[in-house]
């Protein structure tokens, strides 16, 4: 974005203005820092960078008075964060970018006074403002650290938060992450598909146990990952917003997941198909079964050795680390930031002439 970003806005504004972007990344967490802070924080690092306008993204979901927060605006100060899940997760570079051009545009417009909106706050100019929900925060006994805010409500917004989690969670990352399952998996069906005795079981079973066993095996598969590698999120906190939080982190680590083993299981169907076509004998498949092999039966041992296989490949998941997966879970991610976080404070009291911090 920061390639081009320069050039669009330049083109956008119409003034003859010239704007020169720098990007810096660093870790902050949800869990521990609110919105407010966070604003705080960035207002900070601009005054020490003498930016004029400063733009945070995060791939945290935030929340504000019990909201799925979108976007903070700063007018006064030029700032603006944004959280990116709330943008969905259908074309969210494009989407990102517009947001990031609507947001220094709208900062470095002219500002508007009186009745439009608190002073020195203006909404922001492009479509973005059409699907979300303009929130003036009010007035409390501190400082505001925004003056205007927008947010996702109701069950759709609800959904494109999600979505954007588990775009974050980039699900395709988890399928070469469990090697070692989809080789147990692999190797279980590979087995399982000469095995006399599932030849019988699958021409027996009806088409909704078949689906049932799916459903299960699947199940099964996403159930153990996340216990195995504890990806399930616990709350630390009991406002509102610390259990939204948590919801959330949980969905989006079992939706991430279940993409993962629902492509392996699609890939395993495949791929026993393709071996059951290849090895199977008509005549030894009648004597056993006393049905005739034909595609039906081709496609009904496939998917039933594909349930079985998952299930192997549940047990062969055991083996994994949890670096694999651990991508899958914003919990996970959040742990590490945190840690970075507490590594980069340790080093800086580390440091020469650094004084320790006296509490009472």
């Amino acid at each position: 974005m920061a390639r081009t970003l320069s050039d669009r806005l330049a083109d956008k504004s119409g003034q003859g203005r010239r704007f020169d972007v720098e990007v810096v990344s660093e870790p902050f967490t949800s869990g521990t820092e609110d919105p407010p802070t966070l604003m705080r924080r960035i207002k900070n690092r601009g005054r020490a960078e003498n930016w004029d306008i400063v733009v945070a993204l995060t791939d945290l979901p935030l929340h504000s008075d019990g909201r799925k927060l979108a976007v903070n605006l700063n007018h006064e100060q030029g700032l603006a964060l944004l959280s990116l899940p709330s943008l969905g997760g259908v074309r969210l570079q494009t989407r990102a970018r517009r947001a990031v051009e609507e947001a220094v545009l709208g900062l470095a417009g002219p500002r508007v006074n009186g009745d439009e909106g608190p002073p020195g706050s203006q909404p922001l100019p492009g479509s973005s403002a059409e699907r979300l929900a303009p929130v003036d925060p009010g007035r409390t006994g501190e400082k505001e650290t925004e003056d205007l805010r927008y947010v996702v409500g109701g069950p759709r917004g609800y959904l494109r938060v999600l979505a954007g989690m588990v775009r974050a969670n980039r699900p395709w990352r988890l399928v070469p992450g469990l090697s070692k399952a989809l080789a147990a998996a692999l190797a279980t069906g590979a087995v399982a598909t000469v095995n006399s005795t599932v030849w019988t079981l699958a021409t027996s079973l009806s088409t909704p146990r078949l689906v049932i066993a799916t459903v299960g095996s699947v199940a099964t598969m996403i159930g153990w990952l996340i216990i195995d590698a504890e990806l399930w999120h616990r709350s630390e906190g009991s406002s509102p917003e610390a259990r939204q939080r948590a919801r959330l982190y949980n969905a989006s680590t079992v939706v991430t997941v279940g993409i993962g083993v629902i492509v392996c299981y699609v890939g395993l169907l495949v791929i026993n198909w393709v071996w059951a076509l290849f090895i199977l004998d008509d005549k030894a498949f009648t004597a056993v079964t006393r049905t005739p092999l034909h595609a039906e039966q081709y496609w009904t041992l496939a998917w039933f050795v594909a349930s079985v296989a998952t299930v192997g490949g549940a047990l062969g998941s055991g083996l994994e680390s949890d670096e694999a997966i651990r991508a899958a879970a914003y919990s996970k991610r959040e742990q590490e930031r945190r840690q970075r976080l507490q590594d980069d404070q340790d080093d800086q009291d580390d440091q020469p002439g650094s004084e320790p911090e006296i509490r009472r």
